[in-house]
């Protein structure tokens, strides 16, 4: 825990950055509590338990009172494997099982900048592409930032991963993209296209979905979860 939180940024596939404070703490704990108990036990020189004492006139019971069981070492498997082999951050096997999260509300947008392609968060382009009633999205080129999630008979989805404390409460943002081969799955990301209406606006069936322009994979951002319309990858 202190290792993914001091020295790297693969914490942030599990939680998001304001629970790293947090999780030092509980490692610092953790650490102070285990040398504690260390010490208590003599550890690392054995030491006698009281009555203990040489007993020549007695045998050994066939078990030594310094140590602990040596099963309890095994404790440090998933620990060592956790070290060396840290899970990747969640994709496209829980997005494809997750339900779509509902964004916002129907009503009138603020305007767009006149930046072009407009860069968007897939929430905020989500939220225009299924409550909008202004259509602040037609006829501009937009350009987002996601994982591949495939979908059924050929179709597949732009999306993200939002989380609001940890990767365990996370919910799936999904963007239909029409017009361009879909990439492996996982693979992140940046296309630029048009909004495709589907659906009636302010209902349950308008779905966010794009006509793409270009598609462009890039290496995966330090924060997964954090759902930008701009972001930086290492």
């Amino acid at each position: 825990m202190l290792h993914i939180a001091l020295f790297s940024d693969l914490y942030l596939r599990y939680v998001k950055a304001g629970v790293r404070p947090l999780l030092i703490a509980s490692g610092v704990l953790l650490v102070v509590l285990g040398v504690i108990a260390a010490a208590r036990d003599g550890f690392p020189f054995s030491r006698d338990e009281p009555g203990h004492g040489a007993h020549p006139d007695h045998d050994d019971h066939g078990h030594d009172h310094t140590k602990g069981p040596r099963i309890a070492w095994l404790l440090y498997v998933p620990a060592l494997l956790l070290l060396l082999f840290a899970p990747p951050a969640l994709g496209s096997y829980t997005a494809s099982r997750d339900d779509t999260a509902t964004t916002s509300g129907a009503g009138t947008f603020p305007a767009l900048s006149a930046e072009d392609p407009l860069a968007l968060s897939v929430s905020e382009f989500s939220s225009r592409a299924d409550w909008d009633t202004g259509t602040s999205l037609r006829g501009r080129t937009v350009r987002l930032t996601g994982f591949v999630t495939p979908g059924s008979h050929g179709t597949w989805y732009l999306t993200r991963l939002i989380v609001t404390c940890c990767a365990a409460d996370a919910t799936a943002l999904k963007v239909e993209m029409h017009g361009a081969t879909a990439l492996p799955s996982d693979a992140w990301v940046t296309v630029t296209g048009t909004w495709r209406p589907t659906g009636k606006i302010g209902t349950d069936s308008a779905r966010p979905a794009l006509d793409t322009a270009t598609v462009e994979r890039i290496a995966e951002p330090g924060d997964p979860y954090k759902d930008l319309a701009r972001i930086t990858t290492p």
